[in-house]
């Protein structure tokens, strides 16, 4: 028995009683309509089994209806969700994402960019080591294809989607000295490399001055001694006077826990901790952590939204930031009277660590 041939458009069309080009501009979400003959036209499809011909609509619409995303890591939980915001507001609007990850690597970056442009991307969503240094990202402004970023603080010719990362930290300084801390740090990996870091230490480092604490100590490690527990005790040995330790990220967070452990120190009751991103393994410590909680997929959602409206000429937009809560857990508490600052040991480490951050 000779099969039916798939049904067109035009079928389409014709079942809803309208133009081939309504029919076009309802399933493509590409055009105004009523809601009643967008029910019309929608119903009509879905009775007829129609489904685009992606290979075919790239070629009339000149596009390849597909945006590349690229991430440092999928590993992290914080990039995964925000792949996964953006994936959920492409639904339905008939791109596909291609997902490419650089493993915070600077000229990885560049040939990851490269690498979507050579397969015609028609608009990139991505968190990256420098941006406003990437000669790829150059490249795919200068061919009209636009770019929104996650994660990022607002760089100047660039949209992103973002928490305020410096007004964040300035939070975590506060509620450090509402508790009666006056010696603290901050933990960071690639520092050097990481924007969302430096604004974090700024904000952090801002507010303990307006607090009244000592500059925070800015402790950069490698990420080899973050995944040693004993190599990163070693390292917070030197650091005997610091009561409260603010991390980067909750990775980092989570890592001192070990160490500390490590050293014989309670925590809160030794060290408190404080980190950033809000993942939900953190709730699920012996210890729960305390966090600045941020919502990765909102940020992926509102990169796509923002990619959305240029692909149909809209132009690119900067939106206020996101929100940020600070979540309660159980890494935080007033310092321990007996480790005054004459009981501990105050021992200054002769360098720096050479450091980047996760996140």
């Amino acid at each position: 028995m000779p099969q039916t041939p798939p049904a067109t458009i035009k079928d389409v069309a014709r079942v809803a009683g309208c133009g081939i080009a309504t029919a076009s501009r309802v399933l493509n979400k590409s055009g105004p309509a009523s809601t009643k003959m967008r029910e019309r036209v929608e119903r009509a499809a879905s009775d007829l089994g129609f489904c685009f011909n992606a290979a075919g609509r790239a070629l009339q619409s000149r596009r390849s209806m597909t945006i590349g995303c690229l991430v440092p890591s999928l590993a992290n939980p914080v990039f995964a969700e925000a792949v996964q915001g953006v994936q959920a507001e492409l639904l339905g609007s008939g791109y596909q994402i291609l997902i490419s990850c650089s493993n915070y690597d600077d000229a990885a970056d560049n040939t990851s960019i490269s690498t979507l442009l050579e397969n015609n991307v028609d608009g990139i969503i991505a968190t990256m080591v420098a941006p406003d240094r990437s000669t790829a990202l150059l490249q795919a402004k200068q061919r009209g294809i636009p770019v929104s970023l996650m994660f990022h603080d607002p760089l100047d010719g660039l949209v992103t989607a973002y928490v305020d990362n410096f007004v964040a930290a300035c939070e975590v300084a506060r509620r450090f000295a509402a508790l009666g801390h006056r010696r603290v740090g901050f933990l960071a990996l690639r520092f050097s490399t990481s924007d969302r870091s430096r604004n974090r230490y700024a904000g952090f480092h801002a507010q303990c001055r307006a607090s009244g604490l000592a500059d925070p100590t800015l402790i950069e490690i490698s990420e080899v001694e973050a995944r040693h527990p004993e190599q990163l005790a070693a390292i917070l040995a030197r650091y005997r006077d610091i009561t409260a330790l603010f991390a980067s990220n909750d990775f980092l967070a989570i890592a001192v826990q070990k160490a500390a452990r490590d050293l014989e120190w309670k925590v809160p009751q030794d060290l408190s901790i404080i980190g950033f991103d809000g993942i939900e393994v953190g709730r699920l410590l012996e210890a729960p952590l305390t966090t600045i909680e941020t919502s990765p997929e909102a940020m992926g959602r509102q990169a796509a939204q923002s990619l959305l409206h240029a692909l149909q000429g809209l132009g690119l937009v900067q939106l206020p930031p996101l929100p940020f809560s600070f979540r309660e857990g159980g890494t935080l508490a007033p310092p321990n009277p007996k480790r005054t600052d004459d009981d501990r040991v105050a021992a200054q480490p002769s360098s720096v660590h050479p450091a980047q951050d996760q996140n």
